[in-house]
């Protein structure tokens, strides 16, 4: 691949894009050869590592038997996938499976699912979906309506519902003990505010990240917060739905992510780690009470013409399985206080506010100075140039921040990764807020 061919593979090409020949366990190589550790898993995807036989063997296998047929038809490799999913990864109860191509996808259906559960049950003025203010839940308009990127919704607020906001459980006074308005605490209770604000007729659902992802480099919310959450929405008729796109499939160390604070949703997406990477792969589940109505009603919920194709839901249930064999989610368990070890003497960092997150989802924010908690200037790109100066350095991080999160990244690796990794990981991040850091001074004369 010559640069003109980089280059003619942009969509906007006004730099030559960074590229990839191939890839191998938690490693990419450039067309030159150079290794880069996958130190995000591409965009907190990759979960078996890259380029599995087994897994290609059983795209393979599929291929040879099914290309395409009508999403909501019954094929051999959904039945097994769909199987797989209510006995090892759903929670209790969550039992009705739809697939579509990706994350985004799957926050639209489940938005439609909440609207159409609501007008079955003859709640016609429901049609709200409360996200937070910090949050990103996928780039189609409702997914960029019920989310708060700031970066990513720039300029399209006129093309999107103007769906209501609670706070987001994001306060860095409060996260480092340096402030006693309990901000975070108080998060969940404001959503009460949001209902009597908007009217609860109005509502449908709360949708919400277990741990907010690319908008907020992974806030972990404080004890009791999605109880409380899920709560407040029930009882004034709402729905619950967990965004697991970022969060699921054993990155934080449990099946689901919401598992890990003792939620169990009315709506659940999925996306990323389902299918590792290997294949543009959703899914929205739900309760048998949500799906109820449209039983009585003799409705479907709407497809996409890609929907769990059987070939998709081949990957995603050898994927699965994968998981399954090799003991990954309880390698995370294992490995994620091992990283944060090692990522003790990042937090330490003058540039450094906040290394958080839990399992295989971390997020490093950084700030111009540690004590008062400045930001650097929004135009010199910080946490870009950190990504930019680790991948010189042999490591990708994913950019994240949005909004109050200035600057930062996240790690989300892939679940294989060896101790080994994990010390070039933090080396080379360690280097890199280094080089950052000089570039800035020196841009502005310091």
């Amino acid at each position: 691949m010559d640069e003109s061919q980089r280059l003619a593979s942009a969509f906007v090409p006004y730099h030559v894009p960074f590229a990839v020949a191939r890839a191998e366990g938690a490693y990419l190589y450039t067309p030159e050869g150079r290794p880069i550790l996958d130190a995000a898993g591409g965009a907190i995807v990759a979960n078996i590592g890259h380029a599995r036989a087994e897994v290609a063997e059983a795209a393979k296998e599929a291929l040879s038997r099914l290309s395409y047929v009508v999403p909501t038809w019954a094929t051999p490799e959904k039945a097994a996938l769909v199987q797989r999913l209510r006995t090892n990864w759903l929670p209790p109860g969550v039992t009705q499976c739809s697939f579509v191509s990706g994350g985004s996808e799957s926050v639209d259906a489940a938005v439609r699912l909440a609207r159409q559960y609501q007008l079955l049950r003859g709640e016609t003025g429901r049609w709200k979906v409360v996200g937070s203010d910090l949050s990103y839940h996928g780039v189609t308009t409702s997914g960029l309506a019920v989310g708060h990127h700031a970066n990513r919704r720039a300029g399209f607020d006129p093309l999107l519902l103007q769906f209501p906001k609670m706070p987001a459980p994001y306060c860095l006074d409060c996260q480092l003990g340096r402030d006693d308005a309990r901000c975070r605490e108080q998060a969940a209770d404001r959503l009460e505010e949001v209902f009597e604000r908007e009217g609860e007729e109005t509502i449908a659902a709360v949708i919400a990240e277990p741990v907010t992802g690319s908008a907020g480099a992974a806030v972990v919310p404080p004890p009791g917060h999605w109880k409380r959450v899920a709560e407040i929405a029930r009882r004034h008729g709402a729905l619950f739905i967990a965004d697991e796109v970022m969060t699921g499939f054993g990155r934080l160390g449990s099946a689901m992510g919401i598992q890990q604070f003792g939620v169990v949703p009315d709506i659940m997406v999925g996306g990323k780690g389902l299918a590792g990477g290997y294949a543009a792969m959703g899914g929205i589940f739900a309760t048998e009470a949500v799906v109820a109505p449209l039983v009585e009603a003799r409705q479907e919920l709407m497809f996409y013409t890609f929907a769990g194709l059987p070939v998709n839901c081949a990957i995603a249930d050898k994927v699965l399985a994968i998981m399954e064999d090799e003991r990954l989610v309880e390698r995370v368990r294992t490995l994620a206080p091992v990283l944060r070890k090692k990522l003790a003497r990042i937090e330490e960092h003058p540039n450094v506010a906040e290394v958080r997150g839990m399992g295989f989802m971390l997020g490093v924010e950084f700030v111009k100075d540690k004590e008062t908690l400045e930001r650097f200037p929004k135009e010199s790109g910080f946490g870009g140039k950190v990504v930019a100066a680790g991948i010189q350095e042999g490591v990708f991080f994913y950019p994240a921040g949005s909004g109050p999160v200035q600057d930062a990244i996240m790690l989300g690796p892939p679940f294989t990764i060896t101790e080994t990794d994990m010390d070039l990981m933090v080396d080379a991040l360690e280097k890199a807020i280094e080089s950052a850091a000089t570039r800035v001074a020196v841009a502005s004369g310091a």
